[in-house]
């Protein structure tokens, strides 16, 4: 009974930390519209934002993804955390572009070790079977936070001001960091590690990885199997979900005539559908494929392809519809997130006795998210040159590559 209760406390404290870090990433595409007008910024402007607080992210992932094996995932977490607030708390004040990229590449590079820290921790708790369907629904922090950080962004914007967006997210954050530091303890203690020497995915050759003993490096990361295919997808889907959470609100307000107030809270029906779908999938992949993950997500990625059509020729139809298809898109493209960058790496890292599951999530997750650094100024552009329709297809061939690439990976997987 004690080591399901520190289960629990485990799944809910990383849970809720990292669910914290989207109240602090939310707030820049609800106050785009305030920033294009205040600030007179263009829309290409406005995507270099947003590269400024994911190129730190990335690439703090990739190059420091080891951090939390090294130095403690817990305390990293706590850090990382405390640090994100600091940086968020003046933002705005000073009406400067440069200071707001300051600002946001601070933000991204403190960020950049909370993944990699809470998937090391949750999956040190999980055994390999249950580790699909507990990360999915444990993924639901990615959208749930976002829903929180976009509902609570506009009711401040909206209320007292943009800047004071960013203000009082930092506060909560701040304390978030605090309690990690305080109360949240790393596996083992008498918690039910997962056994590392046998693994749900196959492990009948594991030349490259099997007979490194722990600290791999990054070389030997990348020529691991299936590391490259899933970091692939994770790149275009990051893409995909990023462009829906940085630009949809406007999108909403500018070619669809929504007010700021309805552009702001409709675009959570993306992240309300990537709540469920991440809680499902993982679900589905074990109860119906028997944990045949990479064949899972193909599937859930080529439906997102499908629902983003759906989604576009609906667009002037009937709004219900439309946004009947805004959440199946959300569903299938989001609820395969958690699993491409917490399940896998949490295998992966643990295969032949290896302690990398915070290197591996670093490294799928930090290349995934180099895509979305260059989401920003790509969609300006794009939107700029060629009308909001072309990003929606943008989405839509990236979906279909990423379902190439873990399909790939689920015929590596099948080989072994």
């Amino acid at each position: 009974m004690r080591i399901q209760y520190q289960k629990a406390v485990v799944f809910i404290l990383t849970w809720v930390a990292y669910a914290s870090t989207y109240l602090l990433r939310k707030p820049l595409g609800v106050v785009k519209a305030d920033l294009s007008v205040d600030l007179s910024l263009t829309k290409s402007q406005l995507g270099w934002l947003d590269t400024a607080l994911l190129l730190p992210y990335a690439t703090g992932q990739i190059i420091l993804g080891s951090v939390g094996d090294r130095f403690g995932a817990q305390r990293t977490l706590g850090c990382c955390l405390i640090l994100s607030a600091l940086s968020m708390v003046c933002f705005g004040y000073i009406p400067s572009f440069y200071m707001l990229c300051l600002h946001l590449f601070i933000n991204g590079a403190a960020q950049s070790q909370a993944w990699p820290s809470c998937t090391k921790i949750l999956g040190q708790c999980l055994r390999p079977g249950e580790r699909d369907s507990l990360f999915g629904i444990w993924g639901t922090c990615t959208f749930a936070g976002g829903i929180m950080g976009t509902a609570l962004a506009v009711y401040v914007q909206t209320n007292y001001g943009w800047q004071m967006a960013f203000f009082v997210p930092s506060l909560f954050v701040g304390v978030i960091g605090v309690i990690i530091l305080v109360r949240l303890r790393e596996p083992p203690l008498g918690l039910p590690v997962a056994d590392l020497a046998e693994e749900a995915l196959p492990t009948g050759s594991h030349a490259g990885t099997a007979t490194h003993s722990s600290s791999p490096t990054w070389t030997q990361l990348v020529l691991t199997p299936m590391v490259k295919e899933a970091a692939l997808a994770t790149f275009c889907v990051k893409i995909v979900r990023y462009c829906m959470f940085m630009w949809l609100p406007l999108y909403l307000h500018q070619e669809l005539s929504y007010s700021r107030v309805e552009a702001g809270l409709f675009s959570t029906i993306f992240e309300i559908g990537g709540v469920f779908g991440s809680a499902l999938l993982g679900y589905m992949i074990t109860r119906y494929l028997r944990d045949k993950t990479f064949k899972g997500l193909s599937l859930g990625i080529l439906l997102s392809a499908l629902s983003f059509f759906g989604f576009y020729i609906t667009t002037h139809q009937s709004v219900l519809l439309n946004q009947f298809f805004m959440a199946l898109a959300g569903a299938f493209s989001c609820g395969v997130d958690p699993i491409l960058t917490g399940s896998i790496p949490a295998h992966i890292g643990a295969l032949g006795g290896m302690d990398a599951q915070a290197s591996v999530a670093g490294l799928i997750n930090g290349i995934g998210t180099l895509g979305t650094v260059a989401e920003g100024p790509v969609i300006g552009l794009v939107a700029d040159l060629f009308g909001w329709g072309s990003m929606i297809y943008l989405m839509i061939g990236l979906s279909l590559l990423a379902a190439m690439a873990t399909f790939r990976g689920h015929l590596i997987q099948m080989q072994r």
